[in-house]
């Protein structure tokens, strides 16, 4: 077994990294669910709805998950509450989710960053957890899932495109228009099957802790698999030498929310 270090390649380019299972072990939805049940903003029998679902994520990925079903489970999350509350919990679940980073994660993002690429998640999670998580590990910004807001509340409908599949591509093409970004130059990390558009869209794809099918579809491709654990690193296969490591200084969660915007997610 080798250390994942590799080379970094030249050109404008930026590092996508997905959120659950990848740069964190587990579901940043149920952090978010348990953190919502504590302040009392959903019943209890939601609750164990939802905490059944992320459990199932935990244990096999999304390899079964259809979009209809991540969107209604991130939209629904939410329906009916503040959206001032659910920004008022990052207290709470952006603690808990650093601590939930892995080692090998940080250490990626810390050579991206040294080598002057941007760092962003991409995640179907909400924007308001996503960009200040990503502010927090000195990311360039979080791009999440945008839920529509009418007199402060959310409604369980989406305000844009779902950050998922083939929506992650839409919103990392229209971040690369307004940075100048080469998507050819560009990387990604996933554990999902479900980012294969996404990995497909860049030219340096990572399967980080893969699924059955993003197995089977980084050997077939040629794409670097690795494993992620809490605490040891061992690449299991490394089929390509072009794969980098690079970021670019953090913005603060201001220029998250602005990134946010005026994205298409």
């Amino acid at each position: 077994m080798s250390e994942y270090t590799g080379v970094a390649s030249p050109g404008p380019s930026a590092a996508f990294f997905d959120l659950d299972r990848t740069l964190i072990s587990g579901s940043s939805m149920f952090s978010l669910a348990l953190a919502a049940r504590a302040a009392g903003l959903v019943p209890a029998r939601q609750f164990a709805a939802d905490a059944r679902k992320a459990l199932a994520f935990t244990l096999r990925g999304a390899d079964d998950d259809t979009s209809a079903g991540v969107r209604e489970r991130i939209l629904g999350a939410v329906r009916g509450v503040r959206q001032d509350d659910v920004i008022a919990l990052n207290s709470e679940i952006i603690p808990r989710l650093l601590g939930r980073i892995r080692p090998e994660a940080r250490h990626l993002l810390d050579r991206h960053r040294h080598a002057g690429r941007a760092t962003y998640i991409v995640s179907a999670s909400p924007r308001e957890l996503v960009a200040p998580l990503a502010v927090s590990l000195g990311m360039t910004g979080g791009i999440g899932t945008i839920s529509e807001v009418v007199d402060g509340v959310y409604t369980g409908r989406l305000a844009g495109p779902f950050c998922y599949g083939e929506g992650k591509v839409d919103a990392i093409r229209e971040l690369a228009r307004w940075e100048g970004l080469d998507l050819a130059q560009c990387y990604a990390y996933s554990d999902s099957a479900s980012d294969l558009p996404m990995l497909h869209a860049v030219g340096h794809p990572v399967a980080v802790n893969p699924d059955t099918k993003l197995s089977r579809a980084a050997a077939a491709n040629g794409w670097p698999i690795v494993v992620f654990s809490r605490r040891t690193k061992s690449v299991i296969r490394r089929t390509t030498t072009a794969v980098g490591a690079v970021g670019v200084a953090a913005s603060g969660f201001a220029a998250g929310w602005r990134l946010a915007k005026r994205t298409t997610v």
